[in-house]
Order: C-alpha cells, then sequence, then structure tokens
C-alpha cells in the first residue's frame, strides 16, 4: 500500500519535486525568505512614511476664523500667506484682478446712488450720463467677478466719475451709507 501511494505522489508532484523532494523545501524556503525580506522593507517604507506624515502633521496648524460677512476673514487669510511668502499662482491673481474689478464698479453703484440720496449735486450734466452708465451695470448671478472685456466698458465712466466733486464728497460722507467689498 505505501509503494502505491509513493507512486501516485510522484505522480502528482511536479517533475523537479518528484526527483528531489528535499530540493523543493529549501527553495521553498528561499523564497519564503525572499518574501518576508521584501516584506519586511515595505513595512520600513511605510513607518518611515507614516514617521514623516505625523511630524508634518505636527507642525500643521488649524484656525477656524468666526465672523460676520465683510469682517475681514479672506483678507486676514491672503495677508497671512503673504507674510510667510506664499506665492499666488496665476490663477488665483486672476480671480483677485476680476474680484477687484467688480469691487470697482459697486463700489461706484453705491457712491452714485449715495449722492444722489445725500442729496449731493453733479459737479457736471455729463457726468449724470456717466453715472446713469455705471447704475445700468447688473452683476452677473453666480458670477464671480467681472472680465476684463466688460470692466473696459466703464473705464472712462469711473475715471470722469472718480473726479467729480459730488462723488468725492459723498465718499467723504461714507460713514453715513454702507462702501462694502468683498
Amino acid at each position: 500500500m505505501s509503494g502505491v501511494v509513493r507512486t501516485l505522489s510522484r505522480c502528482l508532484l511536479p517533475a523537479d519535486a518528484s526527483r528531489d523532494p528535499g530540493g523543493s523545501k529549501e527553495r521553498s524556503r528561499e523564497r519564503d525568505a525572499a518574501q518576508e525580506r521584501e516584506a519586511r522593507r515595505r513595512s520600513r517604507e511605510i513607518d518611515a512614511m507614516l514617521a514623516r506624515e505625523r511630524r508634518a502633521v505636527r507642525r500643521l496648524v488649524k484656525i477656524l476664523l468666526l465672523g460676520a460677512g465683510e469682517s475681514g476673514k479672506s483678507t486676514f487669510l491672503k495677508q497671512m500667506r503673504i507674510i510667510n511668502g506664499q506665492e499666488f499662482d496665476q490663477k488665483a491673481l486672476l480671480d483677485f484682478r476680476d474680484t477687484i474689478y467688480e469691487n470697482i464698479l459697486k463700489g461706484m453703484r453705491v457712491l452714485v446712488d449715495a449722492r444722489d440720496k445725500l442729496g449731493i449735486s453733479w459737479q457736471s450734466c455729463e457726468n449724470e450720463k456717466q453715472g446713469m452708465l455705471v447704475m445700468s451695470w447688473e452683476g452677473r448671478v453666480g458670477a464671480s467677478g467681472v472680465e476684463p472685456s466688460e470692466f473696459q466698458l466703464y473705464v472712462m465712466a469711473l475715471s470722469a466719475l472718480w473726479v467729480d466733486t459730488g462723488i468725492q464728497e459723498a465718499y467723504a460722507r461714507r460713514s453715513e451709507f454702507q462702501l462694502v467689498s468683498r
């Protein structure tokens, strides 16, 4: 019976294993040892990566800025970025430009409206037309900022209005109304 089992096992095992059963065990041990060394190496890499991550997280400072709208939360973050020498990428600069254009138009609209409500007269009748042009600007809902091509349509009017004594007087009295920007 044991002879039959030996014969069957030789038939079922690969050719190398049937000739040298001891050699296959050694190759298996070598393969296992190589896999174990590789696993240890990967484990050390992962441990080193986790240690670097832990150090980075320890240096990380998280703050929660609370405040009413228009209280300067975003401005504070931008100033911290500038103070710490982090440059703004080109996309951020273009976004700022569009926001600045929008703020200029909104601010001038507020000044033209306030000049009227405060009963301040125009320096010249021509500036009244410029004021109507600026008041006709409607910011697009959901849009962030004003495109340069759109802003260029209002540059002459904005320049003329800013030097108008009526707008300057309204600006001097800005504590009597809300002149905001984002």
